[in-house]
């Protein structure tokens, strides 16, 4: 890579600079991403093609020359060491994704809309106990526990883990961690992990670890191996609360900020002209609840122009942000939130073999969490003074907090 690299923040406060400057910058260009060398990719047709290419790699181990120079000494080792369908590739991939697949069938989303819209009222019940003028923050009391709580049934995790839980992912995302912080982090999270799959393999339940379990533990009379081993068990575990928490809730979040934000856009859906699955939809495409995605790898020479190759062995970083909001998809009104846009596209949830699982459920908590606050609330408003400072992360994209008041001046009570 010999053109000039975009330093990405690993704070998160430049994304809007960020974003900008990798939609301008063409399909691909090189990055520093805390100290590792990659190619972003922002142009959504281009991502396309290579999220789907099976000369791309998600498997570092095989594929990336780097990995054993690289991971023992950044911060984010634990995006590109585990093992599991986030980082598999080919017949790996297949395998392992089977094995969490019915766990996110339609089916059995549509199963869990009683227990989302459950979980929803019972927590604006608990935000509808605020005396009037306190502020609320609605990441904490509504984004966060949300999904949790619907991701730690599905596992079928103590209530009392779920903290425990949260903070562990939490960290995680947070790219402002020392390698020896992250390090140990990763260290409590699979402590945390191990406890559980041993409690479970005492006490099975109808849940996803029981399942995955069994799967791990079934080997038959010897004739067949089985289906993931320990540490794919634990990389998995992991991979399912993480993925399906911290997503979640930036998508719950930023839909409700934009809202805010944009109150000629929340008339129109509270008219009725726009489904609450539009607002979604574009809540996903603007603002992508995963900035950037590490990483993936060229398994040979990519040429993607005259002036540009990606080299085999070299890194690649899916910049969903900047995809969603490109000129050559969406014109100069990329950047604007707006819910009646006729083409909302996105590549949010990712494109091709390795595509979020859990999208359709995602979908399900986002619009069950902002249809039935805004019908609750109907005089919701932003605090006064509120300044939305996005989370410590170059890869999670929502906000620190989310501070609201229930009733704005001049606003029917709710």
């Amino acid at each position: 890579m010999d053109r000039p690299r975009l330093v990405l923040d690993p704070t998160g406060r430049a994304r809007e600079a960020e974003t900008a400057e990798l939609c301008a910058r063409g399909p691909a260009t090189p990055v520093d991403i805390l100290g590792v060398e990659a190619w972003a990719v922002a142009d959504p047709l281009l991502l396309e093609e290579l999220l789907r290419d099976p000369r791309v790699s998600k498997d570092g181990h095989l594929h990336w020359p780097a990995f054993d120079d690289v991971v023992p000494k950044w911060p984010l080792a634990l995006w590109v060491d585990a093992r599991n369908m986030f980082t598999a590739h080919g017949a790996d991939h297949r395998r392992l994704r089977r094995l969490v697949g019915g766990a996110f069938t339609p089916r059995q989303t549509n199963a869990l809309a009683g227990r989302v819209g459950a979980l929803t009222d019972a927590l604006l019940d608990g935000i509808a106990a605020t005396p009037p003028g306190v502020t609320v923050d609605l990441r904490e009391r509504l984004a966060h526990p949300l999904p949790i709580r619907v991701i730690g049934h599905l596992m079928g995790l103590p209530a009392y883990l779920e903290e425990r839980f949260r903070q562990h992912v939490d960290r995680v995302f947070d790219t402002t961690l020392t390698p020896q912080e992250s390090a140990a982090n990763a260290a409590a999270f699979y402590a945390m992990l191990d406890d559980l799959i041993s409690a479970k393999r005492e006490r099975p339940g109808d849940d996803l670890t029981s399942r995955l379990i069994a799967a791990r533990d079934t080997e038959g009379d010897g004739s067949a191996a089985a289906a993931l081993t320990e540490q794919e068990l634990r990389d998995t575990l992991l991979l399912v609360v993480s993925a399906g928490y911290e997503t979640t809730v930036n998508l719950i979040d930023n839909g409700i900020a934009l809202l805010l934000s944009h109150p000629e856009q929340l008339a129109l859906v509270r008219a009725g002209e726009v489904p609450w699955s539009e607002v979604v939809e574009e809540a996903l495409r603007r603002d992508a609840p995963v900035a950037h995605l590490p990483l993936r790898y060229a398994v040979e020479d990519i040429r993607l122009s005259a002036e540009v190759t990606i080299r085999r062995g070299e890194a690649i970083l899916a910049a969903y942000a900047a995809a969603g909001r490109h000129p050559c998809r969406f014109g100069a009104t990329g950047a604007e939130f707006d819910v009646t846009r006729p083409v909302k596209e996105h590549l949010a949830f990712g494109h091709g073999p390795h595509f979020c699982l859990g999208a359709p459920l995602a979908r399900l908590e986002a619009e069950t969490a902002l249809s039935r606050l805004f019908d609750r609330f109907p005089g919701l408003t932003l605090a006064p003074g509120a300044e939305l400072l996005p989370v410590e992360s170059l890869i999670s994209n929502g906000h620190r907090s989310l501070p609201v008041l229930l009733s704005g001046p001049g606003a029917a009570e709710a």
